[in-house]
């Protein structure tokens, strides 16, 4: 029976690769969960801020809970550690989409514990030109090139902001986040999809302007939405086989959260040694919005269901993803 169920999650996971268009990838982390621990698996960025924080401000261990950080290269890595059953859940930051296209096909797998916003207050999110550029507006990339981030999340978040500001049949080039800024320089495209800090760089090193911010709030969620773009998750096998210990993560996750909404962009030191960001550009980089497990409100989830829904109708998701059952609810 053990070895039926493992290869249905490794056939769920190639469908999932499928569905995102990500290529084989290894398989990173591959020891045994401890059973007197959680490990949490994280992707390098802001946006696990508060998990950061939680970990060196000792808040799990004063919340009696062993946690272990597990760094991955890319989100869909970290999600698919978590459907082989290899970690026990993931820190904000990681794909919400992933996340979700991997539940729907394993419903009931992933429960989201925190999720990370942006909006026009917290902005994660900008449309950037070089900075001689003349354009002042999205609409006016009309013809043009356009690049973005790797993937089809990002892939699909720049064509919807481009169609919704009036950028008619702009071409939308995926690149490595790190040849964006060069490829602005360069003059290969005419702007950027970017996520922070690529902007703030940007604009230090002069060499991008932004001319937009909180642009899937504005341009494609509509209603002042927020963009809920990444969450922190636990598998249903750590919610019923760790149970015991699930209280005083989510206890210490949340004094992450509450530290991070305290201290702002001084809390951004603990990016440090869990990202690139360090030094003078931690001090620049903008803070997300968060929403914890016991924070969820019903405008918050039709917030993530309009999102979770254009991606249906972009054949990203094969069929409609109920993006309430999603949520963690304690029991």
């Amino acid at each position: 029976m053990e070895k039926i169920q493992t290869s249905k999650r490794l056939s769920l996971i190639k469908a999932m690769r499928f569905a995102l268009g990500i290529s084989a990838l290894p398989l990173g982390f591959s020891a045994k969960a401890d059973e007197k621990k959680l490990l949490i698996g994280y992707w390098p960025i802001a946006a696990g801020l508060p998990f950061f924080a939680a970990l060196e401000k000792g808040f799990f261990k004063a919340a009696g809970v062993n946690v272990e950080a597990v760094k991955f290269a890319s989100p869909s890595q970290v999600v698919e550690a978590m459907m082989a059953g290899r970690i026990d859940g993931c820190a904000n930051g990681v794909a919400i989409t992933a996340l979700a296209l991997a539940d729907a096909q394993d419903p009931g797998n992933i429960k989201f514990t925190c999720v990370n916003f942006a909006n026009e207050k917290y902005i994660l999110d900008q449309v950037i030109v070089p900075v001689a550029s003349p354009i002042k507006d999205i609409s006016e990339l009309s013809g043009k090139k356009v690049a973005c981030g790797p993937g089809i999340n990002n892939v699909t978040l720049a064509k919807a902001v481009m169609q919704g500001a009036g950028a008619k049949d702009a071409k939308v080039i995926e690149l490595p986040i790190a040849q964006i800024l060069p490829a602005l320089s360069a003059g290969q495209v005419d702007a950027a999809y970017a996520l922070e800090p690529t902007g703030v760089i940007g604009t230090q090193e002069k060499i991008s302007r932004t001319i937009a911010s909180g642009v899937v709030t504005k341009y494609v969620l509509g209603d002042n939405l927020p963009w809920i773009g990444g969450a922190a998750a636990l598998t249903e096998a750590t919610l019923k086989n760790k149970a015991a210990l699930v209280p005083a993560y989510l206890s210490g996750y949340t004094a992450g959260v509450n530290y991070v909404r305290k201290e702002g962009l001084n809390a951004n030191q603990y990016l440090a040694g869990y990202t690139a960001i360090e030094g003078e550009l931690a001090k620049a980089v903008p803070i997300n919005g968060y929403i914890d497990h016991n924070e969820v409100k019903t405008s918050d989830i039709k917030a993530l269901q309009k999102l979770f829904d254009i991606f249906t109708e972009r054949k990203v998701f094969e069929k409609t993803i109920p993006a309430g059952a999603l949520f963690y609810k304690k029991t």
